[in-house]
């Protein structure tokens, strides 16, 4: 399948729909990654939806929690990680945090409850495997059904990120805004651009999006304020990256 256009254009035309070919098999590809993990037909309580952010953390020397091999991963010109820990390998439950460097040292800048796949984390992910790839990976584009709420990132607004309205009503509105997440994707396209290019058996279309109170098929998602605050703050010029997994996995 020809790669989409969407990495050529600029952050303006990007506002636009995208491409015919992309939007046509966007379905499949929220289908088979994204959103609705638990079958999109029950409502699970969230284990932490509503837990409150902690106090910032400030002159940080590294990122907390994350150990060497990972810390090692992490670009040396980054100065903006999202960092995702979650709660077990097997669980569906996480925080998101946001880090900034200044100078050596990096502040926290935001903290929000989150979840992950309904089956946990994996460091080999694989199609329809309903765990969240585990690892370090840029973040380069964004998009949704909404309008750009400002985001630095390129931003693609498409009705075609809307969910299926086959999925639960709670679902409906995971795909208002996401970020993605650069794992077995063309970085520069639309996040629903549908190439892989390690192939369909490693999964693809892995996101940060809006929560729905329960695990996702393979992506994180947290509030909407959470990703309004993640699209207005993840700067391109600042090298942003995501380290996400289990918090054994990033100790490791």
């Amino acid at each position: 399948m020809p790669m989409s256009n969407g990495a050529n254009l600029s952050k303006a035309r990007r506002s636009l729909r995208i491409p015919a070919v992309a939007g046509a098999t966007a379905g499949l590809l929220l289908l088979t990654a994204c959103g609705a993990g638990d079958g999109g037909t029950q409502h699970r309580p969230a284990a932490v939806a509503s837990a409150p952010a902690a106090s910032p953390t400030r002159d940080l020397k590294r990122i907390p929690d994350v150990g060497d091999r990972l810390q090692a991963r992490i670009p040396a010109d980054s100065r903006q990680v999202v960092a995702v820990y979650g709660e077990s390998r097997n669980s569906p439950d996480a925080t998101v945090v946001l880090y900034d460097k200044q100078g050596a040292t990096w502040d926290e800048a935001g903290r929000w409850p989150a979840h992950n796949g309904v089956r946990g984390w994996a460091p080999d992910h694989r199609e329809d495997d309903k765990r969240t790839p585990a690892g370090v990976f840029t973040l380069s584009d964004a998009g949704g059904v909404l309008p750009d709420p400002g985001a630095k990132l390129p931003y693609t607004r498409s009705s075609s990120f809307a969910a299926p309205r086959s999925w639960a009503k709670t679902h409906w509105h995971d795909f208002d805004y996401v970020i993605a997440i650069d794992y077995n994707r063309v970085k520069g396209a639309p996040p629903n651009d549908p190439v892989r290019p390690q192939g369909q058996k490693k999964g693809g279309g892995i996101w940060l999006h809006m929560d729905h109170g329960s695990g996702t098929s393979a992506c994180v998602s947290v509030s909407r304020t959470a990703m309004e605050t993640l699209l207005r703050s993840i700067d391109p010029a600042r090298g942003p990256v995501v380290v996400m997994g289990d918090k054994q996995y990033l100790k490791g």
